[in-house]
Order: C-alpha cells, then structure tokens, then sequence
C-alpha cells in the first residue's frame, strides 16, 4: 500500500486569482497513514460544504477523512474550493491565500486546508452590522430596484475615497477607514446591493490597464454594469458624484474595461430603459425624468455639439458665469482635437481640469464630461 503527501497553494491578489506553483512532495512505503479527522466525507458535494462552512466560520484550517477512489484527488479538491469559493462572492474576494495538503492511499485521503484571509471575522461583523443600518437609512419603504441602485451607487461615491496607497482591499476598510482600492467599493456595493434585495455580480477584469473590479447590476431582468470606483472623481470632492459609469451595457464598458470570465450579458441600454419608463407614466415618473437628467442623458440625444475651440469656451465661459464648475456636453471631433481645445480653455480663467470621454455609439461624436477650478 503505498503513501504519498502532497502540496497545492493557491494565492489570490486583488480580486484576481493567481496560482503559486509547488512542487509536489512523494514519498513511498508500504503503510498507510495512521491519523484520521473526526469529520468524514464521501462525496464531493460532501466536500464542498464543509468547505463552504470553513469558509463562511473564517476557520484558518478545516480538516477532514475522504473515503473513495483518490485517483483524481488533486482535481477533486481544487473543483471543491472553487465550487465553495463562487457560493459566496464576497467570501471569494476577501480570501487572501489557501493550501491543500493531503496524505492518501488508493481509496482514503486525510485532507487539511489552511486559509488566510483579509477579513477576520469580527471585522466581517463589523460589514454586515455598518450594511443593515446603511441600507435602514438610505434605502426607504416602496423604493423600487431603479431607486435603491442609484441611493446605494451616490452613498459609496460619496463615502469613500480612493486609496492611492493601495493597500486597503476589503469593505471593511472601506467603511472603518473611508478608503479602498476598487475591490474595496465593489464588495461594498456588493453587500448594500444585496441587503437591499438587488441581484448583483462583482466583475474582474482590467480597466486604464489596470487590475479592476466592478458589479454587474439585475433591474428588472436586464444586467447593467456598475463602476463605483470610477465614478468617484479622483481627487475626491466630497459629495460630487459621477455617473459616467453608471449602468452601462456591455458594448459600452468595453470602450475601457475588459474582462475574461463570462457574465451575464449587458445589451439593454439605460437610457432605453428610462426612455420606456417615462412614457409608461405613474407614480415614480419624476423620478426617472430627474435619472435622466442627472444622467445627461439629453447630450445624447441633442444634435447641438461643440465643434471649435472658440464654441467650447463660450459654453465654458457662461457655465461659469452661472456658477457651475464642470459641463457635460456633445463633442463633434476626436480625441486629438478635443485635447486641443481643451487646452486653451486657460483664456477663459481655468487653471485645471478633469475630463472622462464617451463615444456616441449613434455617431462619431463623443459625450465629454468636464470640470474645472
């Protein structure tokens, strides 16, 4: 009877999952291992949930007996903690590291996985407790899906600030300290999302070429994407809130974000979406007429662009007269020349300025959101 031991470590980093390879460990002799768990599985749906109840305790080690066929046990294993891992998205992106290691002859293996986490478990206490009352003050009596994404959306934005340490990862930190990377604001809106009862996916991909994590958000049957973390204005202003990013459809995240695992398909655009809304009347019109202002959809739809830079400084010069510190508007030009322009806005009195960029899928014009000091 033979006995081997072996090793498999899986680290993950920012959301983003990255194996460590290590080699194996074998050895051979003709006794069987002798130490036994007091917890037996049969099964790999029997696997998977102690797993998962490992998981959900935060427990650094779970240990356990296998009994049956250990010829593929390395698959078996791994399958297990990915399959207990995606029970709980949250838990998924708050684990920091696991290892496997087993000792098995043919038809036994004594398993013990050790894991590491960003959260322990009062601090994920402290998450669930902020979540309730979070969601308790912002999140009112007869608020449809439409209504509580975007509360929940404006009180990430406006709450927390990016961290430009990149040190801070989880929604604790981003509650506790008011700061985090993006995994940071899409565990949160994560939690808050699903506190208040709306179906939501955290996304991973890349965005600016960057590792970035975002949600994928269910209204009313259609998915939208979500991006917190970019409609935070970097520096932070406090309560200024962007909506460059918010509710997007697949085609359009793509202008700037990526992603490599499948998702649920983002085709329905918002505006429609609000277009249908509005002309069905009701109770919660005004709301969604004020969405849609607020969102600049009317840019989209007006044939008025700026095509000079002589035109963009009159329009910045009257925003300015009128108080205002930025300006959404339709650009009829490219990138290029629309740096060009911009960069003569200093005879007007700028002294700097932040712009994002859209393209206008209906044309080649491109919706530009500025603003200024």
């Amino acid at each position: 009877m033979n006995r081997s031991s072996q090793l498999w470590v899986k680290t993950l980093l920012a959301g983003t999952l990255v194996f460590s390879a290590v080699p194996a460990i074998s050895f051979s002799g003709n006794t069987a291992y002798a130490a036994t768990s007091q917890i037996t599985v049969n099964s790999t749906t029997d696997i998977v949930d102690q797993l998962y109840k490992g998981l959900m305790n935060r427990s650094a080690q779970v240990t356990f007996t296998y009994k049956g066929s250990t010829a593929k046990l390395k698959s078996m294993l791994q399958d297990s903690f990915e399959t207990a891992l995606e029970k709980d998205p949250y838990t998924m992106y708050i684990l920091d590291s696991y290892g496997l290691t087993w000792r098995s002859n043919a038809y036994s293996a004594l398993v013990t996985v050790d894991m590491k986490y960003r959260e322990t478990v009062t601090q994920t206490k402290y998450v669930n407790e902020k979540v309730v009352q979070t969601v308790a003050q912002i999140i009112t009596p007869g608020m449809n899906d439409h209504q509580k994404v975007k509360a929940i959306h404006d009180w990430v934005v406006q709450h927390l600030k990016y961290d430009e340490t990149y040190t801070r990862y989880t929604a604790y930190e981003a509650l506790y300290d008011g700061t985090a990377v993006c995994q940071g604001y899409a565990l949160l809106s994560y939690a808050l999302l699903k506190q208040a009862g709306v179906e939501n996916k955290i996304v991973e991909g890349t965005a600016g070429g960057e590792l970035h994590a975002w949600n994928l958000v269910n209204i009313d049957g259609n998915w939208y994407h979500m991006d917190t973390t970019w409609d935070d204005p970097l520096p932070d202003q406090g309560d200024g809130v962007d909506t460059n990013y918010y509710l997007r459809t697949d085609a359009q995240m793509k202008q700037d974000h990526n992603w490599t695992k499948t998702y649920p398909a983002a085709t329905v655009a918002y505006k429609d979406t609000l277009n249908t809304l509005i002309a069905s009347g009701g109770d919660t019109s005004g709301f969604y007429k004020q969405l849609e202002q607020n969102l600049n959809y009317a840019v989209d739809n007006s044939p008025a662009a700026v095509n000079s830079a002589v035109d963009l400084k009159e329009q910045v010069k009257n925003a300015k007269a009128s108080g205002q510190s930025s300006l959404v508007f339709r650009y009829n030009g490219n990138i290029t020349s629309l740096k060009s322009d911009l960069s003569r806005l200093s005879a007007v009195g700028i002294k700097s300025i932040s712009y994002t960029v859209q393209s206008l899928g209906s044309s080649n014009d491109l919706k530009v959101n500025l603003s200024w000091k």
